[in-house]
């Protein structure tokens, strides 16, 4: 059975009016990231994909 996830979320989503942010929880070998409206639907990307999208986020590279 897998181990309970303990989800955080960043400290920019609180007291905000917008609920809706990127939710991450890590186990020993993976980052898992979730959106807050739709918990249910979690992420577990590969270390090079994370990498990448990291990148594209500094980058500003993405929709």
């Amino acid at each position: 059975m897998p181990p309970t996830l303990r989800w955080q979320k960043s400290s920019f989503s609180a007291g905000d009016s917008d609920t809706e942010c990127l939710e991450i929880a890590t186990s020993p070998t993976t980052l898992h990231l979730r959106e807050s409206d739709h918990p249910a639907a979690v992420l577990s990307p590969a270390p090079t994909a994370l990498r990448a999208l990291f990148e594209a986020v500094k980058r500003r590279d993405v929709a």
